[in-house]
């Protein structure tokens, strides 16, 4: 297992912060917060200090701040305020006697607007345990129900895609039968021009969230321009040429947060809507790996934050896949909330009166860390500590259920985004890695 944490200095925040999105874009405004631990994270029991700084056109601010520490994503259990001098202060946000992540959320008024940053820190985050249970007929169930989707023959249409083909890459547009009764998904399939048999590793990039096109297949067609085969799919059946108004016409009428996608069916682990995504993803592989430039031997998943959880999914319950590359998982210890404890998105918490002990049950067929815990593709993941989106907490919940090869990038700072460098990296991880 090896880690890699990247740490920016004060310096260059102040020449970049324009281009990280957990600063505010062209403000006048800036904030700086520097825990006293170069890597953010502590021992339980340890306390934290963290220096605030706040800026406007780079000049210190002597501002009073308001502050309020909880556990990721979780109340405040601790508020108070205090004071910058020479625009700054250290405030001793105290500890945490269990394996966890605090938050340190600031506020500062300026006339009649108010500014706000927040930093998180972990206290022994390689001992967070999930709290969702796997159950004894997990892997059972996901068996039986890939062997009742292939009773149905491998069939699928392609089209050409030319708007996405350049001179060194074909695109077609796929579209792909998973089931009996015939639910679909679609994808862009990007082909290296002049693939010789047997001669592509394939990736499969499932999306992230919510009801949309795949907004722009062209994002990381490098893949194929260096020799991959990569299929960037949706998950919901919809033609991804269907207009923008289309899909947000559809969104707004099947996607609201009590009706959405992502709990339609879950008080039943057979009906639930995610069942068939699940399946979708191995029968994308079982697509790829039937395609004569495939060569033979790398399967490979990639995505990030939804499409990071369906990566994981799909090398846990298949066996082909060889390598696994994720950003910041979602779907993960889904039902913590039900236990007081930090969930994963999509932040059940929300619904009242969701966490019946149905759903409870149906979500530990799908939630991300029992399919972690079957994962036996090297791994390469990466997620922020200050991502509110899917918290730290709950990747560190994956990461720490992990038994394979694993190896990880820890970018604190970062929210719910990764750099183009970071892709680029990704893609030389696996590079090195395939046979």
């Amino acid at each position: 297992m090896k880690k890699t944490t990247i740490l920016l200095s004060a310096l260059l925040l102040l020449v970049s912060f324009a281009r990280a999105e957990n600063y505010p874009y062209r403000s006048d405004y800036l904030w700086l917060t520097v825990p006293d631990h170069a890597d953010w994270v502590y021992e339980t029991g340890e306390d934290a200090n963290i220096e605030i700084s706040f800026y406007k056109y780079g000049i210190p601010q002597d501002v009073e701040v308001s502050y309020e520490v909880g556990n990721d994503l979780l109340s405040a259990d601790k508020k108070g305020t205090i004071k910058l001098k020479n625009g700054r202060a250290t405030l001793n946000i105290g500890t945490s006697s269990k394996p966890a992540f605090r938050d340190l959320r600031l506020s500062a008024k300026i006339g009649s607007s108010t500014y706000s940053h927040h930093v998180k820190v972990g206290f022994s985050p390689d001992k967070i345990e999930p709290a969702v249970k796997e159950p004894s007929d997990f892997m059972a169930f996901w068996e039986d129900n890939i062997r009742e989707m292939r009773r149905t023959p491998l069939e699928y249409e392609l089209v050409d895609a030319d708007e996405y083909s350049n001179s060194k890459v074909v695109c077609k547009l796929l579209k792909l039968r998973i089931n009996k009764a015939g639910q679909v998904v679609y994808g862009y399939l990007f082909i290296p021009r002049g693939a010789t048999e047997a001669s592509c590793p394939v990736v499969l990039n499932p999306p992230g969230a919510g009801i949309k096109t795949i907004s722009d297949p062209t994002k990381r067609r490098f893949y194929a321009e260096e020799g991959f085969i990569r299929l960037e799919t949706e998950i919901h059946g919809l033609d991804p040429r269907l207009s923008n108004e289309t899909f947000k016409a559809i969104s707004n009428s099947f996607n609201a947060r009590d009706n959405g996608y992502l709990v339609n069916g879950l008080a039943d682990k057979d009906r639930y809507y995610m069942k068939h995504v699940y399946l979708s993803l191995v029968r994308a592989i079982d697509f790829l790996t039937s395609l004569k430039e495939w060569d033979g031997k790398n399967v490979i998943v990639q995505g990030g934050s939804q499409g990071g959880a369906l990566s994981i999914v799909t090398a846990g319950i298949d066996q082909r896949v060889t390598h696994c590359v994720v950003n910041h998982p979602a779907l993960s210890d889904m039902a913590a909330y039900s236990e007081g404890l930090t969930g994963g998105y999509p932040h059940l918490n929300k619904i009242k009166g969701i966490f019946t002990p149905d759903n409870i049950a149906t979500l530990a067929y799908y939630d991300v860390v029992n399919f972690a815990r079957h994962v036996s593709a090297d791994t390469y993941m990466t997620w922020g500590y200050n991502d509110n989106v899917c918290p730290p907490t709950t990747s560190y919940a994956v990461w720490n259920s992990m038994k394979c090869f694993k190896e990880c990038l820890l970018t604190p700072i970062n929210e719910h985004w990764v750099t183009a460098e970071t892709d680029r990296m990704q893609l030389e991880w696996i590079r090195e890695r395939i046979k």
